[in-house]
């Protein structure tokens, strides 16, 4: 996964250990606009759809992530996420994030990074 991508068999077990895996139900709302979560997931099967405002803006499947702003800065969701179908997730609450990137100057340059990347990637794709 592009997210992991530069990050040492060491970093990924560290990694491994924060993580836990989740299942929802189609249609479960996953995350909530405006609350405050904390939750990062990342998609190993189903399809979740991304709604800001009531509106469709992005629909995600495997491999894909969200939750990533809330990672960052621990802040209010800037949107809701869907099951579509049945998921299978893996999530990581803020505070676990900044206790690896505490000890892991490795994750702490890796991860930030990825998520900068595709931060930028969605800006260029909202100005197409």
């Amino acid at each position: 996964m592009p997210l992991f991508a530069s990050v040492t068999p060491e970093g990924l077990d560290q990694i491994n250990d924060a993580i836990h895996e989740v299942q929802v139900l189609a249609e479960t709302a996953i995350t909530h606009e405006g609350r405050l979560e904390g939750y990062f997931f990342i998609i190993v099967e189903g399809k979740v759809r991304v709604e800001r405002g009531g509106r469709i803006i992005n629909t995600l499947g495997p491999g894909d992530f969200f939750g990533e702003i809330a990672l960052l800065d621990g802040g209010p969701r800037t949107a809701s996420a869907i099951a579509e179908t049945p998921c299978r997730l893996l999530t990581m609450k803020h505070s676990r994030f900044h206790e690896l990137l505490d000890g892991s100057p490795e994750i702490r340059t890796a991860v930030p990074g990825a998520v900068g990347g595709y931060l930028r990637r969605l800006d260029e794709e909202a100005a197409i």
